[in-house]
């Protein structure tokens, strides 16, 4: 025998529908989902997803590849495997001053190192990973330095 629950609808103080049954309190959106097939009860309202749509403001990032690639652009941070960077200059050879890869985003580049000329822009694929820049490093980057 199933029990009947009255559920009734009160308002809060945010303004915000809100239906209790006993003590609980659940948001009008969770008490029209179905749990077992994972999506929004036939007949109810659906529910407001949430927004998942990803930053578009960009960094400056360095981006290495697999192909052993080291390149430095302004772009959207990502977990992808492909990401587009403007502005793309790459690092042809860093001297041993920087202390590796991850020295060109946290100091940038130093005068013994050669760095390209900036491409409008450049689609990396199979990359491995994406560094966020400091500002420091930012600057020596435009640099360019060639030695």
């Amino acid at each position: 025998m199933k029990k009947k629950i009255e559920m009734k609808v009160t308002n809060t103080a945010a303004g915000a529908a809100t239906k209790t049954a006993g003590a609980a309190v659940l948001p009008t959106a969770m008490a029209a989902y179905d749990k077992k097939n994972k999506q929004p009860m036939k007949g109810t309202n659906k529910m407001k997803s949430e927004s998942k749509t990803a930053p578009t403001t960009k960094v400056p990032l360095v981006v290495t590849t697999e192909h052993r690639g080291v390149f430095f652009g302004y772009g959207v941070p990502t977990t992808e495997k492909v990401i587009r960077l403007e502005q793309a200059r790459m690092c042809v050879k860093w001297t041993s001053d920087v202390r590796g890869v991850v020295g060109l985003a946290a100091n940038g580049p130093t005068k013994d190192c050669r760095i390209g000329p900036a491409a409008p822009a450049i689609t990396l694929q199979k990359v491995t990973s994406i560094m966020e820049v400091s500002p420091e490093a930012e600057a020596k980057w435009k640099l360019e330095p060639w030695s």
